[in-house]
This record gives structure tokens, sequence and C-alpha cells, in this order.
């Protein structure tokens, strides 16, 4: 059986296929820079297909937000090899894995924008390493944190229209004191920012969240996707709920900026499993 996985800060999509069969499940995020070993395999071991195929599967290629050094490889392959523990296990970076859904084997600009945001250039056989990838503190432009945060403090600010505070203030009614708890003291704040960024779906159509949105993805644009020589000339991907649900915006900001729009995939799962199967000989593909 073979394992391919995708995995953001917030939930890892999977695929397998045995014997002809295509297997779909998810577990939640596995992010080598808030998880060890042991909170890997711990995780994992309590999804139940993983429990009923581990000694079946033979290989795995994960592909997931902060696997982006041999060290955090290691600690997310050591986490999964405990519970396959007959599975060969390739660990790698969430942006090859857009990379191989996206580009497959042509030259583009990859980005994400979910929780977080990344990009990256590839010439069709290599990805060429750039300056972006920064996490929600000091990055992340474009993503769900960003925006979360972005709409937190309009909030907070008291910058947000009345009657928009009103409907967030009905969304999510937890005071500054709670809000400060949850960022500074509790796991994944990035995960919880992001979730103030759900307001703007119910209220895309409102020129303050229009004005959020647009100023934010040409942020991204101005300090990502101009960084590459070569942006006006190659399709510009896009992978992520935050470009897949909010991609009228997107595209609007891309195309005043002269950016060929490549494709939009609110998940990579799919096009990356079938990529993988392709790579490693097996003709058959997930339907």
């Amino acid at each position: 059986m073979i394992l391919v996985a995708d995995s953001g800060s917030s939930k890892t999509d999977w695929m397998g296929y045995l014997n002809g069969e295509t297997i779909r499940f998810n577990t939640t995020g596995i992010n080598p820079y808030f998880l060890s070993e042991q909170d890997i395999s711990k995780l994992i071991s309590k999804n139940e297909t993983v429990i009923q195929y581990a000694d079946q599967v033979k290989e795995i290629y994960f592909f997931g937000a902060g696997c982006s050094s041999p060290d955090k490889h290691e600690v997310v392959s050591n986490g999964l090899s405990e519970v396959f523990q007959n599975a060969f296990i390739s660990v790698d970076h969430d942006l090859l894995g857009s990379v191989y859904a996206t580009c497959g084997n042509a030259e583009g600009l990859n980005c994400i924008l979910g929780t977080g945001s990344n990009i990256c250039y590839f010439d069709g056989k290599k990805i060429h390493d750039g300056h972006h990838g920064l996490g929600y503190v000091l990055g992340d432009e474009g993503s769900g944190t960003f925006f979360g945060k972005k709409v937190l403090l309009a909030y907070l600010y008291n910058k947000m229209p009345t009657s928009l505070a009103a409907e967030f203030k009905k969304a999510f009614p937890a005071d500054k004191e709670q809000i400060i708890t949850n960022v500074y003291q509790k796991p994944f704040p990035n995960i919880y920012l992001a979730g103030f960024s759900r307001f703007m779906a119910s209220h895309r159509e409102h020129p303050f969240i229009q004005d959020i949105l647009r100023t934010g993805f040409q942020e991204f644009v101005d300090s990502n996707v101009k960084d590459y020589p070569k942006y006006k000339d190659v399709p510009c991907h896009f992978v992520g709920s935050i470009a897949y649900y909010y991609q009228e915006t997107l595209i609007e900001v891309l195309e005043k900026n002269g950016i060929e729009v490549g494709k939009i995939l609110q998940k990579p799962i799919e096009e990356l499993f079938n990529f993988i199967l392709q790579k490693e000989g097996i003709v058959q593909q997930a339907s």
C-alpha cells in the first residue's frame, strides 16, 4: 500500500492506493514546529483507518508545512515510523507537494495561501529557494492567519464599521482577555488567529472586507510574487483555502499586476496523489 499525505498546520489529507482501490481519510495537521515525534505518533495512531491499514503500508510520501529542513523531516519520519513500522517514509516540504499538484513538470510559480502562506519558483525540475515562508509572526502575508489577525485587530481597535462589528461580536463573543490568553498562552495561536478569517466568508461583499482582501493579496504579491524576476512570464498557481474561497478578489489583484493566473486548488491532495502514482510507475490512478 502507498500512502500520500498533504499536511498544513490545521489538517492533513491522506490518500492511499491498495490493490486498485483508493482510500481517503483525514487527521489533524502535523507540523514539526509544534509537534514532537511522540505527539505525531499518538495523533496518527488514534485514526481508525490508520489502525486498519498500518501493517499493510509499504511506502509513505508525506508533504507538510514546517518540513523544510532535515531535522524537521526526521521528527515527522520518526513519528510516522512508530505507527507504520513496515513502511519506507519520505518526508518533504508542503511546497514541493503543491508544486507537483499544480506545475507537474512545467515551469511556474507556486503559492500556498492557507492557514499560512509561502511561495516558490519551479523551473520544471527543481524548486529554487526563496526568502519567504517566515511563519505567522514575521510573514504569512495573504494567509488565513494574516487575514484573521487583520479582522481581529480592526474589531479590537474599534476600526470596524458598527454593523459589521455587531456581527463579529455575535460570531466571536470572546472578550479581550480571552483573546490575549489564546494568542499568547495556549498552543497553536496561528490556527486560533486563522479562525477569525472565516468571518470574511459570510461578509465578503462588504466594502470593508473587500478592502482587507485586496490589500492583503496585494501585500502578498508585492512581498512574495514580485520577488521573482520571471513573475510575469510564467503561470502563478495557488493552493489553499484562502486562495480558493476568495479567488475572485485574488484573480482581480493578480490580473491588475499583470500576473498570469494558473491553477487555484483548495486542496492539492488529489493531483498530488495522481502525480506520485505516475512517478512510481503505477498506471491506474485515483478515481
